[in-house]
């Protein structure tokens, strides 16, 4: 979908669409033992890797879901193995402490749509109570200068993600004309705004 919202363009088919995952590296490197699983989950900090495929929207658009799905598990093969993690580990180590970012997040979407579908979406921020109650909307959204968007999980709405994009308005108008029953426009009222007491009284 996101690469025929810009099939419209001038020069569509030149254009790219670059679709990140990112990979939860704990895992991968406690190699299935619970015990080390149980102490990879005590660690603060990431353990992430952002694997990402990039095809032609023509390409793209031609080709079934299927295929599409192919491609992305092509992709992922090489980065959810313990020895990739290992070979992060000691890239990180070599080029410490300059600062990195992803190179698909670095060269955002000024060749097409880019997005990455983030591990937050397995942050349990339904069950977030800072003692005020349930959060409305939770994200780690900073100013990082890219444009690609993110997926991130709903707390207003157990199951939902909530999908940050920065689109132009003939891509949204593509989007919601063929996904209005999938995609829902951000609202205090999707986010139950009326449910929270206020703060102040």
């Amino acid at each position: 979908m996101a690469a025929k919202s810009v099939d419209i363009m001038e020069n569509a088919d030149k254009k790219t669409c670059k679709m990140g995952i990112v990979v939860d590296g704990r895992g991968r490197l406690s190699s299935g033992d619970d015990d080390k699983i149980a102490l990879m989950a005590t660690y603060f900090g990431n353990v992430l890797s952002i694997p990402f495929g990039e095809k032609i929207i023509g390409e793209l658009t031609d080709q079934p879901l299927s295929w599409v799905a192919d491609e992305v598990h092509e992709y992922l093969k090489a980065a959810v193995t313990k020895e990739h993690f290992l070979g992060l580990i000691d890239w990180v180590e070599a080029h410490r402490p300059e600062s990195t970012i992803a190179k698909l997040c670095g060269s955002g979407s000024s060749d097409g749509p880019a997005f990455v579908v983030s591990s937050g979406q397995m942050f349990p921020t339904v069950k977030v109570d800072f003692g005020w109650g349930k959060p409305a909307v939770g994200s780690y959204h900073f100013p990082w200068g890219g444009d690609a968007g993110y997926v991130m999980p709903s707390p207003a709405r157990d199951g939902d993600w909530l999908m940050y994009l920065h689109l132009l308005k003939r891509q949204i108008k593509s989007i919601e004309d063929a996904a209005s029953h999938i995609f829902r426009p951000l609202t205090s009222e999707y986010l139950k705004l009326a449910d929270f007491p206020p703060l102040i009284t």
